[in-house]
């Protein structure tokens, strides 16, 4: 009945400063009781002595004395609050008043009482009209977090505006204004959103479950694919070789019996002439017979009854000739090898280890950088800037153009590079002579020095050939590689990644040093990742099969 009591009236012994139970409590003229600390505090920071309640003035600062009826009565509010409720080792509440070796379950918690009761302990709550007043509710742990620590009120409302639990009395001060309910519509309130929380957070559990099986059925479908696509390529491979191979049996005797043809047709050709050459001589040795003397007389009858004139040939042999031209055959052949190569680059460029041993430093040159492009301080990544720089205008220096080259130039030989490219919407790649124009609009073809690929609107793929020529890929090239080749004339990109060539330029006349080109873009939708280049890693191609499992293999192709 001491806890009851102390909840009526505890309220009376409060500090209108502090809102707590008083300490040396002192009372001033006007008739008010404050802490002795709280009233002070308040005197020194205001420039008036008034009362924080009443806001009466007083003229001289008064005299201040602990009240030791009212700090005695306040000493007892102050007393530790009954003992919490306990639990058993099953996990419910047990009654307060069952004693040291309780074991008997309570079946109401009194937030008046702040005690909780068993059924028979309970029954003076259920019968004294005084006790029925109290607010009972299901057994509960921790009585004394249910009552507000200022006031000593039930905590029955919860504030939308900062989250905190409130008693009755916390309405009307500082929550007066805010958005206040009833704990019990929160928590309502609160079950329901997560209820939704939990089914939507289950929802898409289930759609990532669902999407890891799929990921796991594609990479078991991916692995028999792959096998299936091995063995397939190989017997596609072998046939191709079976069949070039019989081909080129074939093409051996059409070019034997061609030559034989051509043997024969010369050879009769020699026999027609030589037939020719001999009536000639025999009419040689005729006319040398009839070659004149002294005697005219005897000369005109010599030569009377004899033809004088050259034998009559009809073969006009200015007009035959013997075909011995094989250019077509070879230019087909070379035509073959060119589209096979060029097929089989399509799928695998083999070439593509080979052209990274001649990888080389490269770093890009702030000198030539337009004044819109950051160039990292160890050279190796550029990218676009909202605002520009002041910097030194000079001949090397892009000044329309968002463009940068690499440091050094490279002449004769060949050299190789790569550059990262994720995360871009948009880039130029590839290399230029050193004489490129680099102050006004600059238009990218090898007639004016560049041999670029480009990238824009994120998919959009052209080699700038002059004209344009479209580029198609299935996968987007996260990594570009960039192959020259001085004395051939050849600039080469690939896909690193997929280890493919995307294009080259060939058949080129380079006469001057070649810069390393680069431009990472405007700022543009999403183009804001820097390109970067990289180290170059040559990748080592596996054994698939040994010198034994080819020969088996190859038999087994035969077989088929």
């Amino acid at each position: 009945m001491a806890s009851a009591s102390r909840l009526v009236t505890d309220k009376d012994f409060q500090c209108s400063t502090c809102h707590c139970v008083f300490t040396d409590p002192v009372a001033i003229p006007c008739g008010h009781n404050f802490c002795l600390n709280c009233i002070t505090t308040h005197w020194d920071t205001n420039r008036l002595c008034s009362c924080p309640f009443c806001n009466k003035t007083f003229t001289d600062r008064p005299l201040l004395c602990v009240n030791n009826l009212i700090a005695s009565v306040a000493e007892k509010f102050r007393e530790p609050l009954p003992q919490q409720p306990v639990t058993s080792g099953a996990g419910y509440v047990l009654c307060n008043l069952c004693g040291a070796n309780n074991t008997t379950p309570a079946t109401k918690s009194c937030l008046m009482c702040l005690l909780s009761y068993c059924a028979t302990h309970l029954e003076p709550h259920q019968s004294t009209p005084a006790l029925m007043r109290h607010r009972l509710i299901q057994p509960v742990e921790d009585l004394e977090g249910r009552i507000c620590k200022i006031h000593h009120q039930p905590l029955d409302y919860v504030c939308s505006n900062d989250q905190n639990i409130l008693c009755y009395e916390c309405l009307d001060r500082d929550h007066k204004n805010h958005n206040t309910v009833k704990l019990e519509v929160w928590m309502k309130t609160k079950l329901d959103q997560l209820k939704d929380s939990q089914e939507k957070v289950d929802e898409l559990i289930r759609q990532r479950q669902e999407k890891i099986i799929d990921l796991q059925n594609s990479i078991q479908a991916g692995k028999t694919n792959v096998e299936r696509a091995r063995s397939g390529s190989w017997k596609a491979m072998h046939a191709s070789i079976r069949y070039i191979k019989r081909s080129f049996a074939e093409l051996q005797e059409v070019l034997d019996d061609k030559q034989s043809a051509v043997e024969a047709h010369g050879k009769g050709l020699v026999k027609e002439i030589e037939k020719e050459i001999v009536q000639l001589t025999q009419k040689n040795a005729e006319l040398q017979q009839l070659q004149p003397n002294n005697d005219c007389i005897q000369f005109i009858q010599s030569v009377r009854n004899v033809r004088i004139d050259p034998p009559a040939l009809t073969k006009d042999w200015d007009a035959e000739s013997i075909d011995c031209d094989y250019s077509k055959v070879e230019e087909a052949v070379n035509q073959l090898q060119m589209s096979v190569m060029n097929e089989a680059l399509m799928l695998c460029d083999p070439e593509l280890p080979e052209m990274q041993r001649f990888s080389v430093e490269v770093v890009f040159d702030p000198e030539t950088a337009h004044n819109l492009l950051s160039v990292s301080e160890d050279g190796k990544q550029v990218q676009y800037r909202q605002f520009g720089l002041t910097v030194p205008r000079n001949p090397q220096r892009f000044e329309c153009v968002h463009n940068v080259l690499a440091k050094e130039g490279f002449k004769a030989n060949s050299f190789y590079y790569e550059i990262q490219v994720k995360g871009k919407t948009e880039w130029d790649l590839g290399v230029a002579s050193e004489s490129i124009n680099r102050k006004g609009e600059i238009r990218l073809s090898p007639q004016n020095g560049y041999w670029t690929i480009c990238l824009r609107k994120g998919n959009e793929y052209t080699a700038n050939a002059g004209p344009a020529i479209v580029l198609n890929f299935t996968k987007k090239p996260q990594k570009i590689g960039i192959f020259v080749n001085y004395e051939k004339g050849q600039v080469a990109f690939y896909d690193v990644e997929e280890s493919v060539e995307i294009y080259a330029f060939t058949g080129c006349t380079f006469t001057e040093k070649l810069f390393p080109f680069f431009s990472p873009g405007a700022d543009v939708d999403g183009n804001k990742a820097p390109l970067i280049i990289t180290p170059v890693i040559v990748k080592q191609r596996d054994q698939r099969w040994s010198d034994e499992e080819y020969d088996d293999h190859d038999e087994d192709c035969d077989d088929d």
